[in-house]
C-alpha cells in the first residue's frame, strides 16, 4: 500500500493540477466561450503555482531544473499566451488537445523534478535558463497558431465549414510575430552562452559543441533561414510551416531532448 508520506509534494500539486486540466479539456470545448475561458484559468494557475514550487521551494533551499520542469515550464508559458489572446480574442475556443498536453508535463514534472543546480554555477544562470525557456515558450506558441492556421487553410482548400477562432491573416500575423520574438531571445540565450559560459557555468563548462550546442544552433539556423524566406521570399503555407516545425523539434532535442537522455537513459544528473 502507498502511504501518503510516500507521495512527493511535486505530485501533491501535480495530480490536482492535472486534474483541472483533464476536467477542462471534457468540459472547455462545450462550454461557451466566455464560460470555457473561466474553466481555464484555474488549471494554468495552479500549473504555475507548482512550477514556482518546484523551483524555488524545494526543502534543500536548492534550485532545481531538467527536462521536465523546462517542458512544463515551456508548456505553462504558451498557455500562457493562450489565456491572454482569448481575452483579446473572444471566439477563440478552449483547445482539449492543449489541455491535455498541460496535464500530462505537469505530471512527468512531479515524477521527474530535476536535478539541483550545480554550486560552482553563478547566480545569473536562472536568468540565462529563463531567456532560453522563454524562447521555447514563443516557439511553442508560434506551433500552435501555425497548426490553427495550417487546418483552417486545409478547410478552406477542401471547401469545409471555413470557421475559425482568428482571421486567417490574424492568425499568420501571430505565429510569425511569436516567431520573430523566440528567436530574438533565442539569439541572446546562444550568445549568452558562448560569451560568459565560465561565468554562468563553471570554469569546466564553457561552451562546447555536444548535441544541446548542436541541435540549438541548427534550430536557430533554421529560424534564421525562415525569417529571411519570409521577408525576402514572402513565403508562408506549407513551406513556412514545415520551417517552423523543424526548428522547434530541433530546439526540443537541443535541452530537453539531452537532458532526457542524461537523466532518465544513463540516469546521470550533470
Amino acid at each position: 500500500m502507498i502511504l501518503a508520506s510516500d507521495i512527493s509534494p511535486n505530485l501533491w500539486l501535480g495530480i490536482p493540477t492535472a486534474f483541472a486540466y483533464a476536467l477542462t479539456a471534457w468540459m472547455g470545448p462545450r462550454l461557451a466561450s466566455g464560460a470555457g475561458h473561466r474553466l481555464l484559468v484555474a488549471p494554468w494557475l495552479l500549473h504555475g503555482l507548482g512550477l514556482a514550487f518546484a523551483l524555488f521551494g524545494s526543502q534543500d533551499g536548492v534550485m532545481r531544473f531538467g527536462f521536465a520542469p523546462a517542458l512544463s515550464t515551456t508548456v505553462w508559458l504558451m498557455l500562457t499566451f493562450y489565456v491572454l489572446e482569448q481575452h483579446w480574442f473572444p471566439r477563440l475556443k478552449t483547445r482539449w488537445t492543449l489541455m491535455v498536453l498541460g496535464a500530462s508535463v505537469v505530471l512527468i514534472a512531479a515524477v521527474f523534478p530535476g536535478a539541483p543546480m550545480h554550486s560552482n554555477a553563478s547566480a545569473l544562470l536562472p536568468l540565462h535558463w529563463a531567456l532560453g525557456i522563454a524562447s521555447y515558450g514563443l516557439f511553442a506558441a508560434a506551433l500552435v497558431h501555425a497548426t490553427i492556421l495550417s487546418q483552417a487553410e486545409k478547410n478552406m482548400r477542401m471547401a469545409v465549414d471555413a470557421s475559425i477562432d482568428v482571421p486567417i491573416l490574424t492568425l499568420e500575423r501571430l505565429t510569425f510575430r511569436f516567431v520573430s520574438a523566440g528567436f530574438v531571445l533565442l539569439t541572446a540565450t546562444l550568445l549568452a552562452g558562448w560569451l560568459f559560459g565560465d561565468s554562468l557555468y563553471g570554469a569546466n563548462a564553457a561552451w562546447r559543441w555536444d548535441h544541446k550546442t548542436v541541435f540549438s544552433v541548427l534550430s536557430w539556423l533554421t529560424f534564421a533561414v525562415l525569417l529571411v524566406g519570409r521577408q525576402r521570399f514572402g513565403w508562408r503555407g506549407r513551406t513556412a510551416i514545415r520551417f517552423l516545425y523543424t526548428g522547434t523539434g530541433l530546439l526540443l532535442l537541443g535541452y530537453v531532448g539531452s537532458r532526457f537522455v542524461m537523466e532518465v537513459v544513463l540516469g546521470r544528473t550533470a
